[in-house]
Parts: structure tokens; C-alpha cells; sequence
């Protein structure tokens, strides 16, 4: 049993920047792929962005290459947002992988530990 944490959303005006972070109550993260995803009203849950175990593979989503970027520190992954969009309103989620795999993945069914969640609202 996997618990985690989102912690970094709130309200920000376009073209500013938040930085998500995602931690694990009891148990590491260092050794799982870890992925970040949202879902907007009435929209289906999409991957954001993934980091292997290792952290030498990321990937993300089309929408948000050039201004997102996720990293990975002891115990904790993060989800660092430049130049917002009122597009990327959504609730965020981080998901780790207990699967422990070479790279990481992007959809959502690969994960089945979620944390609640962190709202962030783009807008003016």
C-alpha cells in the first residue's frame, strides 16, 4: 500500500509558473516510475508527464513540452509549471508504478496508486 501526497496547486494568473510536488507518506518513491496527470471538468484523465525510475527517461504530453518539466529528488517527484495556460485548469494527480519498470508510462491504467489530487486554476 502505496500513500501519496500532491501538494503546490492553487490559483495562478496565465503565464505564471507553480511547482507540484508529489511525496509518499511512508513509503519511497526512489525506486518506482512515477507520472503526473490531469482531468478537467467532463474530460477524460490524461498523461502529463512521466519520469523512469532511474530518471533518465521522461516524457510528456504534446501540450506542455517546452513548459513543464519533471524531476525527481530523495523521496519526492516533482512537477515544475512555466508560462500557464488557462487550458491546463485541471485537478492533478501523481501516480506511482509499483510495477517498477525500465521506463514510464503514460497512461493511466498502468498506475493503480493515486494521490487525491491539488486543483490548479489558471486564470485571470
Amino acid at each position: 500500500q502505496l500513500q501519496l501526497v500532491e501538494s503546490g496547486g492553487g490559483l495562478v494568473q496565465p503565464g505564471g509558473s507553480l511547482r507540484l510536488s508529489c511525496a509518499a507518506s511512508r513509503f519511497t518513491l526512489d525506486y518506482n516510475p512515477v507520472g503526473w496527470f490531469r482531468q478537467a471538468p467532463g474530460k477524460e484523465r490524461e498523461g502529463v508527464s512521466c519520469i523512469s525510475r532511474s530518471g533518465e527517461y521522461t516524457y510528456y504530453t504534446d501540450s506542455v513540452k517546452g513548459r513543464f518539466t519533471i524531476s525527481r529528488a530523495k523521496n519526492t517527484v516533482y512537477l515544475q509549471m512555466n508560462s500557464l495556460k488557462p487550458e491546463d485548469t485541471a485537478v492533478y494527480y501523481c501516480a506511482a508504478d509499483v510495477a517498477v519498470r525500465a521506463f514510464c508510462s503514460m497512461s493511466p491504467g498502468s498506475y493503480k496508486y493515486w494521490g487525491p489530487g491539488t486543483q490548479i486554476n489558471v486564470s485571470s
